[in-house]
């Protein structure tokens, strides 16, 4: 009996394995297929609140949106991408499309992730992906270690250390991401 095999790309593995694993988060950071299971509570809640936050800050009425879960297209290997917890884009962001539901980094003011089991990925190669691909402010809301980081400007693909804020503190939001409100630390991390 004859057996035909067929060498998967990593795109069509991606595929599958979003498939096999119903509510996890597959990405491809720097050529490394990556699943990250489905949040938990607090997780949930600090991104209700910041959407909520972002509203009161008027987002909308600014020209923009904030989005959870949309995939940002990655310059740093052909099939790589990442999907942000939370992101403020432009309002007409879907006219950027790339491929696979993922929109081009130009349209992505801000990208905000709260780290999960994988938190390894938040503070490493979507760290070096993000600034690559130019965005111009990132957010870690780094559970693990109990603080949040702001990483901003990007200069010839690479992100200055982070601003560190710990609990009882707020994390200004950058005036070039087109609102002004300030975060606070521990909704971000606890969803309080």
């Amino acid at each position: 009996m004859a057996v035909l095999q067929h060498e998967l790309t990593l795109s069509e593995a991606a595929d599958l394995l979003s498939r096999a694993l119903p509510g996890h988060r597959v990405e491809i950071l720097q050529g490394r297929l990556t699943a990250t299971p489905p949040p938990d509570g607090s997780h949930a809640l600090s991104l209700t609140k910041l959407g909520r936050a972002f509203d009161r800050a008027g987002v909308v009425e600014a020209g923009l949106e904030y989005v959870q879960g949309v995939g940002l297209w990655l310059p740093t290997l052909p099939a790589d991408f990442a999907i942000p917890d939370f992101s403020v884009v432009d309002e007409d962001f879907r006219d950027a499309l790339v491929q696979k539901n993922c929109y081009a980094p130009n349209v992505f003011r801000l990208v905000v992730e709260v780290t999960s089991s994988n938190w390894s990925d938040d503070l490493g190669p979507k760290v070096e992906c993000y600034a690559e691909a130019g965005v111009p402010v990132y957010i870690v809301a780094d559970r693990k270690h109990d603080e949040v980081l702001l990483y901003r400007d990007p200069a010839n693909g690479k992100y200055a250390a982070p601003e560190r804020y710990k609990r009882g503190q707020s994390v200004p939001v950058p005036e070039s991401v087109g609102v002004v409100l300030d975060l606070s630390v521990d909704t971000l991390l606890d969803g309080d």
